[in-house]
């Protein structure tokens, strides 16, 4: 059963509202390379920024927790606008140095009101799409989209369909696109083959990460909250990433000034950018410039089964 389905929507009323969280990304990383005072400063600095935001596009904020604020909304559009608005206040605040990057995740239905705070099933669907976001990523419902305005619904693609925890059937999950850039990511579909399990082994320098099924995302680039920091100045703040999806390993590229390399075990050479691209046996990644295995910015990673 498609949970999308406009029938299962229901008039709006007063408990009609769009909930939207916004977490901020590696947040325990913050706090061991600032240590916690600085880390906690740093913090409640992005969340002021977060909830002066939320007030200009028509918001409440309704708490924050921990290094996430929760905020509610009279409508989808008011949230989209604000999501956007969210993520370019942080690009690069006078207040802060080294700002974070955030997830956001929002979704439209009914809750229940108790005094200043909000609570019910749509409530729980936006905490979930918050979840599935990615850093400097925003993730709504189908349902939500059928209620953006045609300007937002045309900068919106459906990434995913799957099931969410206490609800009937699939869900389609989309991703609002804030930066231009992002308009000529390619999708491609997941296969359908049987998922082999494996590991990634990243590494650059002294620095050596693992992608496996318990940790299944890396991020590499200049901003030293990154799994991977590469200080160059042809590395964007947050360059790319590494994902493990079902089996298989990707490397993506979405907002990238540069581009990333790929040189293959075959010496095969490869230059991704605003796109994505699988992994296989092992090889080399540049960011920003060409590189070679002996390179001194190469960062080198290896498939194993």
């Amino acid at each position: 059963m498609e949970t999308d389905d406009p029938k299962e929507e229901s008039d709006n009323s007063d408990n009609e509202v769009t909930i939207l969280f916004a977490d901020i990304s590696r947040s325990t990383a913050i706090y061991e390379t600032l240590g916690d005072k600085k880390a906690r400063k740093l913090i409640y600095a992005c969340l002021a920024i977060l909830t002066d935001v939320t007030k200009k596009h028509n918001g409440v904020v309704i708490k924050s927790i921990g290094d996430e604020i929760m905020c509610t909304f009279p409508m989808a559009n008011d949230a989209a606008a604000a999501a956007e608005a969210m993520h370019r206040a942080l690009e690069s605040p006078d207040e802060i140095t080294n700002p974070p990057n955030i997830r956001i995740g929002f979704h439209s239905g009914e809750v229940i009101k108790d005094r200043n705070d909000v609570y019910g099933d749509a409530v729980n669907v936006a905490s979930r799409m918050a979840d599935m976001a990615k850093q400097r990523q925003i993730i709504t419902t189908g349902k939500t989209v059928s209620e953006l305005a045609p300007y937002y619904q045309a900068r919106t693609r459906c990434i995913d369909r799957t099931i969410l925890k206490g609800k009937r059937g699939k869900v389609n999950i989309h991703e609002l696109i804030w930066e231009q850039n992002d308009a000529t990511l390619i999708v491609r579909r997941a296969s359908s083959a049987p998922v082999i399990k494996s590991r990634l082994k990243i590494r650059f320098g002294s620095q050596v990460v693992e992608i496996n099924d318990q940790r299944n995302c890396v991020t590499m680039g200049r901003q030293p909250h990154n799994d991977l920091v590469i200080q160059d100045t042809r590395a964007s703040r947050s360059h790319a990433r590494i994902e493990l999806r079902r089996g298989k390993f990707y490397l993506i590229d979405e907002q990238s000034s540069n581009g990333t390399y790929l040189l293959t075990q075959e010496k095969k050479s490869l230059r991704v950018k605003h796109d994505e691209v699988v992994l296989t046996g092992k090889g080399v990644i540049g960011l920003g410039s060409d590189i070679t295995s002996d390179s001194q910015d190469a960062i080198h990673f290896k498939i194993e089964t």
